[in-house]
């Protein structure tokens, strides 16, 4: 198939904004709606107003935390080199992990400063992470960057793209979408509309760490390795390793729920 050609930049009038930077907003916000609601089902953990004032903590927790992860996970030593490209975040480059552990340090010092237990909070939280997620794969795939590996011949929606050569590769953007977004965000919300889950801390706060990271993991066989990283010692790459922590962690987080 050959790549569909959609201009990153989204024109209007005289104003542009990028599809990437869209896909922020619209899962920043589209997360904080949901999560309005979600914090005063039963039980409740926090006010609506909360979450209002939270949105400013986590936006600033992804996009600082994105882009340091970036950083020092994937070319310290370049940025190192020539530290004033660590705040040119126009030129790209942001990590999913890194932009985690930044809205997880945001949501510690919210919850503390705010007198709301943490875990509860952080479940809510965690059944609205897959749309932002969802929505930036999808605009990884309209700027046609982060593409496949090669695929084999009988793949028949395997993908020209501009800046992968002549291969057809995997649409590997489009299989992390699904697992990543479409199908965590599913299994999440099934499980919050159950108020025996919502009633163990830390429940689905795993479930999102296991899934996310063994979707990741799964993503990554069909993604080309960044060209200055390439494969880790053992044929794993940057992504599978920083995902194996997660998956550990929910673990723990989901039997920790049931005590």
């Amino acid at each position: 198939m050959t790549f569909p050609q959609i201009d990153p930049v989204i024109q209007i009038g005289p104003f542009g904004i990028r599809w990437y930077a869209m896909a922020y907003i619209a899962g920043l916000v589209l997360g904080w709606r949901m999560m309005r609601r979600l914090v005063v089902r039963t039980p409740a953990v926090a006010q609506p107003l909360q979450v209002d004032d939270f949105l400013t903590w986590a936006t600033l927790g992804v996009v600082l935390g994105g882009r340091l992860g970036y950083v020092f996970f994937y070319q310290p030593s370049a940025f190192l080199a020539d530290p004033i490209r660590i705040v040119q975040v126009w030129t790209g480059g942001m990590s999913f992990h890194g932009g985690m552990l930044g809205v997880s340090i945001a949501t510690f010092w919210f919850c503390r400063r705010n007198g709301i237990k943490l875990l509860p909070f952080a479940d809510r939280l965690a059944v609205v992470t897959p749309i932002g997620l969802c929505f930036g794969r999808l605009a990884n795939f309209v700027n046609g960057e982060l593409w496949g590996r090669p695929a084999p011949d009988w793949v028949p929606w395997a993908m020209v793209f501009p800046t992968g050569g002549d291969i057809p590769r995997h649409p590997s953007q489009l299989y992390q979408a699904l697992l990543e977004g479409v199908v965590l965000f599913a299994v999440l919300f099934v499980l919050s509309r159950r108020e025996a889950m919502l009633a163990r801390a830390g429940m689905l706060t795993g479930v999102f760490l296991t899934g996310y990271g063994l979707a990741r993991i799964t993503g990554e066989f069909f993604r080309e390795p960044d060209a200055f990283l390439g494969f880790l010692p053992g044929g794993i790459t940057m992504g599978q390793l920083l995902s194996i922590p997660m998956v550990l962690a929910g673990v723990w987080l989901i039997r920790r729920s049931y005590r």
